[in-house]
C-alpha cells in the first residue's frame, strides 16, 4: 500500500512539473493585436526645407486579441509618447519612445518608427513598433508589431497593432 501512495504521489509530481514547464513554456512567446488611442498636443514649424513636428500623445492601449500572458484580452493600459517626425518632400521620418503603464503598475516600454504617410488629419500611414521590455509580468520581453495610424479631428489619434513577443 505505501509502494502504490509513493507512486501515486510521484506521478502527481511528475504531472505537476511537466505542466509548469508547458505553462512556462506557453509564456515565452505569443502574439497579441492592441488598438492605441491618443489625444495628440503636437507642435509643428516650418525649418528651411523640411517641416518638424513633436509633442507628446497620451491615451490608452487596449488588448483586443491574445495568446496569453502577460498581455491580457480586455485589459485597458495607460499610454505616454514623446513623437518627433521630420518631414520633407522625400517623406516622413517619424520616431515615437512610449512608456504603456498596466493598472498593476507594471509597464512595457514601445519604439515606434514610420516612414510613410503624415501626421495631418485625415492622413497617417503603415509603420513598426519595437517592444524594449519593461517591468513586473513585462520584464525581459521583447518583439515587433506592424501598425496602421490614423489621425482623426481635434487630435484624436487611433492605431491598431498586431505584435509578436517573446521573452
Amino acid at each position: 500500500m505505501a509502494l502504490a501512495t509513493n507512486l501515486a504521489a510521484a506521478l502527481v509530481a511528475g504531472a505537476g512539473v511537466l505542466f509548469s514547464a508547458y505553462a512556462a513554456t506557453a509564456e515565452e512567446s505569443g502574439s497579441v493585436r492592441i488598438i492605441r488611442t491618443f489625444v495628440q498636443d503636437y507642435t509643428t514649424i516650418e525649418h528651411g526645407d523640411a517641416r518638424y513636428t513633436s509633442g507628446p500623445s497620451e491615451g490608452l492601449v487596449t488588448v483586443l486579441e491574445s495568446s496569453g500572458v502577460p498581455f491580457v484580452e480586455g485589459t485597458h493600459q495607460r499610454i505616454t509618447c514623446v513623437v518627433y517626425v521630420r518631414s520633407t518632400e522625400a517623406g516622413i521620418d517619424l520616431d515615437a519612445p512610449c512608456t504603456v503603464t498596466a493598472p498593476s503598475g507594471d509597464k512595457w516600454y514601445t519604439h515606434s518608427k514610420r516612414g510613410t504617410g503624415d501626421v495631418e488629419t485625415g492622413g497617417g500611414g503603415q509603420g513598426t513598433i519595437e517592444i524594449l521590455g519593461g517591468t513586473g509580468v513585462y520584464a525581459g520581453i521583447s518583439g515587433s508589431c506592424t501598425y496602421e495610424v490614423d489621425y482623426m479631428p481635434d487630435n484624436w489619434v487611433v492605431t491598431i497593432a498586431d505584435c509578436i513577443w517573446q521573452r
